[in-house]
């Protein structure tokens, strides 16, 4: 879900009826009709309607339709349409931050490093970065300095190249970089240098640590200098 929709599906509980449906649906733990939500909230039912029906729209919801009572068979009546939360979740952070990903790399090195004769375990993380931006990076075009571009600006990074350098203005793990900057650093060089090895782009991440930026930045190699 890109910037837009988040923001659209986040919108839509600034409505103080849609917002408290919303909160009424996630605390059932269940499916909820229109009729149960409308009378627990004291409203009009299509007026309970409308604004679930918007909750689903915005993919804060998700809609099923199921008889209640366990009848079946003919003279069952018609399916209830019922409504719960929807599984993806919706997050908006600016600067983007991708907590999720560097959890996602934190667990695979320690469960890397976690066997009998596992590496250590900065080794371990340092290589599940790496193999997991390879994999990111071998999902887009092949050689392509834009292409490695575009791959860490869907991951926050904000990349812009200058020159024979590919900037990287923010970092996606800036609150884990303050407290543990060594270990995030060395997740975001890794990762930077396993996306572009996926795309097959001859791009060098390094360490180059400046005020308001990333800690990594890509020299672009001189094959690919004269080709951008």
């Amino acid at each position: 879900m890109d910037l837009a929709a988040q923001a659209a599906s986040v919108g839509a509980l600034a409505e103080p009826i849609r917002l408290a449906l919303y909160e009424y649906v996630v605390a059932r733990g269940e499916p909820v009709g229109r009729e149960e939500a409308a009378t627990a909230l004291d409203l009009a039912p299509h007026t309970a309607n409308f604004h679930l029906d918007r909750l689903v729209e915005a993919g804060l919801l998700t809609a099923e339709y199921r008889r209640l009572g366990g009848r079946t068979g003919p003279g069952a009546g018609r399916p209830s349409k019922l409504y719960k939360r929807a599984e993806d979740p919706v997050a908006i952070s600016l600067p983007d931050r991708k907590y999720d990903l560097v959890g996602h790399i934190l667990a695979s090195g320690i469960e890397r490093a976690s066997g009998a004769s596992g590496p250590d375990v900065d080794t371990a993380i340092d290589t599940a970065a790496a193999e997991i931006g390879r994999a990111i990076g071998a999902e887009a075009a092949p050689g392509d300095v834009a292409a490695f571009t575009r791959v860490l600006a869907d991951h926050g990074f904000e990349p812009r190249v200058d020159g024979d350098t590919v900037l990287l203005a923010n970092c996606p793990f800036d609150t884990l970089a303050r407290s543990h900057t060594e270990l995030v650093c060395g997740i975001n060089r890794s990762f930077v240098q396993g996306v572009a090895d996926g795309i097959g782009c001859d791009v060098s991440a390094c360490l180059a640590p400046e005020p308001g930026m990333c800690c990594v930045q890509g020299r672009i190699g001189p094959e690919v200098s004269r080709s951008t």
